[in-house]
C-alpha cells in the first residue's frame, strides 16, 4: 500500500475543504464594514452573507452531475477555477451588487467540492483508514476557517478597503489548488461504472492496495449490477430511501445546530456580550483554533471508537452549550465575563468531534457507488439549503427577538438529533463501501 500517494491524494482533494472553510468564514470580518460603507439594513446584510449560501445549493444540487458524466477530477478543476474567480472579482467589486454577484459564484464551489471532494476521498480510501482520510476534508474545512479569522483580525484593523484584502487573498490557495488537482488520479470506481476502464481502474487499486488490487475491482464490478450508473428516477424510486432519510436527516441537524450563524456571525455575537471589535475578532481566532484541535481529535477516534460515539459526544456537548448560551443571552446575564466566550469554544469543540468529524465522512459512505454523486449532492444540498435559512435571517432575529431565543431554539433541536442518533443512525465504521451497499439497500432485482 503506497500510504504516501494516497495521503497526498486526499490531502490535495481536500484543499477544496480548505478553501470551502476560508470563503465561508471571511465573510464574518467583512460584513460588519460593508454594511457601514453601502449603509445596508440587517436583512440586507443578511442577504449579503446568504448570497453565498444560494450559490452553495445550486453548486450542491448540480456539483454530482459533471462528477457523474465528467468524472471526479474534471470537476475539481472547475471547482478551483470557479473559488479563484470569485475570489478576485470580490476583492474588485465596485458596489454591492457585484459583491453579491461574485460571492454567490464562489457559493457555487462551495456546494459542488462539498459534494464532490468528501466522494472522491471515499472512493480512493482503503475500508479500514476511510474514516480518517475523508475526515481530512473536515480538517481542511476547520484549518481554512482558522486561517480566514486569523487573516481577517491582521488585516482587519488597517485601512478602510481592508475588507477588499480579506476577501481577496483566497486567490493564492485557490491557485495552488487549481495546480494541484493536476497530479491526482481519477477515481477507480468511476473508471468502473461510467467508463468501463478496467485496465486504468486496476492500476489505481494496485497503488491503494496492491494485495487486495483484484477483489476490490471484482467487487467493484458486481456493485455495478446491470447498469453503468443510475438516474434521478431510480434513486428517487424507493430502492434508497433509508440512506436518503439518513443524509437528510444528518444534513438537517447539522445546520439547526447554529454552526453556520456561529461561524459567520461570531464577531456580532461577540460583540452583542460587551466586546470590542478587536476583541470579537481576536476570540473568532480562539473558535477557529478550538475548531481545528477538536477535529484532529475526531479525526483520531472516528475509525477506533466509531461514527455513532462522536456522534453522541457531539449531541450532548450541543444540549449542554447552546442551553447555557441562552440563558447568558437573557435579560440579566450578560454581566457574565468570559463566560460566553467559554460556552461557544464548547459549542464549537462539540460541533468539531461530533457533526463535523462525521458527516462528510457518513453521507460518502452510506450510498451506492452507483448513485454516490446523486446522494452526495442530496446530503449536500440539504446542508447548504438550511444554511441559507439560517445565516440569512440570523442578524433579522437577533435584531428583532435578541439572542436567547435563538440559540434556545438551536438546543431544542439538538435534543432532536440526539433521538436520532439513538434510535436510527447506523454505524459503518470498518467496512468496505460495497459491503455497507449490502446491509443498506434491499434490491427489488
Amino acid at each position: 500500500m503506497n500510504n504516501r500517494k494516497i495521503v497526498f491524494w486526499s490531502v490535495t482533494v481536500s484543499l477544496g475543504g480548505f478553501l470551502f472553510g476560508f470563503d465561508t468564514a471571511l465573510i464574518s470580518g467583512v460584513e460588519g464594514t460593508v454594511q457601514q460603507l453601502w449603509s445596508l439594513s440587517d436583512a440586507m446584510t443578511g442577504q449579503l452573507v446568504a448570497m453565498a449560501l444560494y450559490g452553495t445549493i445550486i453548486g450542491a444540487i448540480f456539483g454530482g452531475m459533471p462528477a457523474q458524466y465528467m468524472g471526479r477530477k474534471k470537476t475539481l478543476y472547475f471547482i478551483a477555477a470557479i473559488y479563484l474567480f470569485s475570489a478576485l472579482g470580490s476583492a474588485l467589486a465596485p458596489d454591492i451588487s457585484w459583491l453579491m454577484f461574485f460571492r454567490f459564484f464562489g457559493g457555487l464551489s462551495v456546494g459542488a467540492s462539498s459534494v464532490v471532494a468528501p466522494m472522491y476521498i471515499a472512493e480512493i480510501s482503503p475500508g479500514h483508514k476511510r474514516g480518517r482520510l475523508t475526515a481530512l476534508f473536515q480538517f481542511n474545512i476547520v484549518f481554512g476557517i482558522l486561517i480566514a479569522y486569523f487573516s481577517n483580525w491582521l488585516i482587519g484593523i488597517g485601512s478602510p478597503d481592508a475588507w477588499r484584502w480579506m476577501l481577496g487573498v483566497e486567490a493564492f490557495p485557490a491557485l495552488l489548488f487549481l495546480i494541484l488537482v493536476y497530479f491526482v488520479p481519477e477515481s477507480p470506481r468511476w473508471l468502473v461504472l461510467r467508463k468501463n476502464d478496467m485496465e486504468e481502474a486496476l492500476r489505481i487499486l494496485a497503488i491503494i492496495d496492491p494485495v487486495n488490487a483484484e477483489q476490490s475491482l471484482e467487487e467493484i464490478r458486481k456493485g455495478a449490477i446491470k447498469k453503468e450508473r443510475a438516474g434521478l428516477r431510480e434513486f428517487f424510486s424507493g430502492i434508497y430511501r433509508f440512506p436518503i432519510l439518513l443524509a437528510f436527516l444528518f444534513a438537517f441537524f447539522n445546520q439547526v445546530s447554529g454552526i453556520n450563524a456561529v461561524i459567520y456571525y461570531a464577531p456580532r455575537i461577540f460583540e452583542a456580550s460587551g466586546m470590542g471589535v478587536s476583541s470579537a475578532l481576536l476570540s473568532s481566532v480562539g473558535i477557529g483554533l478550538t475548531n481545528l484541535l477538536f477535529t484532529i481529535l475526531g479525526m483520531a477516534l472516528i475509525d477506533r471508537m466509531g461514527r455513532r460515539f462522536l456522534m453522541y459526544v457531539g449531541s450532548f456537548g450541543y444540549i449542554i452549550s447552546l442551553g447555557m448560551v441562552a440563558w447568558v443571552f437573557s435579560a440579566d446575564n450578560l454581566n457574565t465575563g468570559l463566560l460566553l466566550p467559554v460556552l461557544l469554544f464548547v459549542f464549537i469543540a462539540a460541533h468539531a468531534i461530533g457533526q463535523g468529524a462525521v458527516i462528510w465522512v457518513f453521507i460518502s459512505e452510506i450510498f451506492p457507488n452507483r448513485v454516490r454523486s446523486w446522494g452526495n449532492s442530496l446530503g449536500s444540498t440539504t446542508h447548504w439549503l438550511f444554511a441559507a435559512i439560517i445565516a440569512g435571517n440570523f442578524p433579522w432575529f437577533a435584531g428583532k427577538f435578541g439572542q436567547a431565543p435563538i440559540f434556545g431554539f438551536f438546543a431544542i433541536m439538538m435534543v432532536l438529533q440526539l433521538l436520532f442518533v439513538w434510535k436510527i443512525m447506523p454505524e459503518t465504521k470498518g467496512s468496505s463501501l460495497e459491503h455497507i451497499e449490502q446491509k443498506m439497500i434491499k434490491r427489488k432485482d
